[in-house]
C-alpha cells in the first residue's frame, strides 16, 4: 500500500532580513537626530531658565547679565573683542603647531632608542605636572610678552602629543616588527610603513586633547601676564572688564572662549575621523 505525499502551498520568501535592515536604518536615523536634538534642547532650556530667573529676581546686569544681554554685548563690542580673539587664536595655534612638531619628533627619537626615552621622558613629565600658573610669572620675567605666552601654551599642549605618540609607536604589533626584521627592512622602512600608521590613532587622540589645552594654556598665560599683556587676548579683556565692572563684556569674552574651544575640538575630531574612517576600527561603521 503506497502512501502519497501531501503537497502543500509553496513556502513564502523570508522577509525578516529586509525588515531588520530597515529597522536598523530607522534606529540609526533616530539616534543621529537625538544626538543633536537632546543637547540643544537642554541648552535652550537652561538659557531660557537663566533669562527668566534674571528677569523675575531683577538681578542687576553687573552681577549676572541675562543671556540676551550677553549676545547683544558680543555684537556691540565685537570691534573690541575681535582683535583679542585673533591674538588668542594666534598664540593657541602657534603653540599647538610647535607642540605637534616637537612632540612627534621627540616621540620618533624615543622610539629609535630606549635610552633616549629613559633619559628625557622624566623631564617631559616634570613639565606636565608643574602648574603653568606657577611658572608663568617667571617665564614672563625672562622672555618678552608674546613669546612667553607661546611658551606657556606650548608647555601645556606638548605632553599629550608626546606621550600618546610614544605609546602608539611602541604599540606596533611585535609579530609584524619581527616580520619586517626577517625581510631585512631598515629602521626607516619599519618606522614609515609599520610604526607610524600604528601610532596615528594615538597621535590624533593626543591632538584632540592638546588643542583644548593649548587654548587653556594661552588664556592662563594671559591672566598671569595681567596688565603686562595689554591687548594680548581675550583673558586681558576679561581682566579689563572685571576692573570696570563691565560684566556683560566679561561674559561675552567667556562665550567666545567656549565657542572657540568647542570649534577646535570639533575640527580636530573631524580630522581624526577623515584620516581613520577607511582603515581603523575606531572610525569604521559597524554593520550590526
Amino acid at each position: 500500500m503506497s502512501v502519497q505525499a501531501e503537497s502543500g502551498p509553496p513556502l513564502a520568501t523570508p522577509t525578516a532580513e529586509p525588515q531588520s535592515v530597515d529597522l536598523r536604518a530607522r534606529v540609526a536615523r533616530r539616534d543621529r537626530t537625538l544626538r543633536i536634538v537632546l543637547p540643544l534642547a537642554i541648552l535652550a532650556s537652561a538659557l531660557i531658565g537663566w533669562e527668566l530667573a534674571v528677569w523675575y529676581f531683577e538681578v542687576r546686569h553687573f552681577i549676572l547679565p541675562a543671556p540676551s544681554l550677553i549676545v547683544t554685548t558680543l555684537f556691540t563690542d565685537w570691534p573690541i573683542l575681535a582683535p583679542s580673539l585673533v591674538k588668542t587664536l594666534t598664540i593657541t595655534f602657534a603653540a599647538l603647531s610647535v607642540a605637534v612638531l616637537g612632540g612627534v619628533g621627540l616621540a620618533i627619537l624615543f622610539a629609535q632608542s630606549k635610552w633616549v626615552e629613559i633619559s628625557f621622558f622624566p623631564f617631559a613629565v616634570i613639565l606636565q605636572v608643574t602648574p603653568i600658573i606657577a611658572i608663568a610669572p617667571l617665564i614672563l620675567i625672562w622672555v618678552d610678552s608674546t613669546p612667553a605666552l607661546l611658551i606657556c601654551a606650548w608647555i601645556v599642549a606638548f605632553f599629550p602629543i608626546l606621550s600618546n605618540t610614544t605609546l602608539g609607536l611602541n604599540s606596533a604589533d611585535h609579530n609584524l616588527r619581527n616580520l619586517f626584521e626577517l625581510y631585512g627592512a631598515s629602521r626607516w622602512q619599519t618606522l614609515r610603513y609599520l610604526r607610524l600608521p600604528a601610532a596615528m590613532p594615538y597621535f590624533l587622540g593626543g591632538l584632540r586633547i592638546a588643542g583644548g589645552l593649548a587654548l587653556i594654556g594661552a588664556i592662563v598665560a594671559e591672566f598671569a601676564a595681567g596688565s603686562a599683556g595689554r591687548s594680548s587676548g581675550l583673558a586681558y579683556r576679561i581682566l579689563e572688564s572685571s576692573y570696570r565692572l563691565n560684566v556683560p563684556r566679561m561674559f561675552a569674552a567667556l562665550l567666545l572662549i567656549s565657542i572657540t574651544g568647542i570649534l577646535i575640538f570639533l575640527v580636530l575630531s573631524l580630522l581624526s575621523h577623515l584620516l581613520l574612517r577607511k582603515w581603523h576600527e575606531s572610525a569604521l561603521k559597524r554593520e550590526n
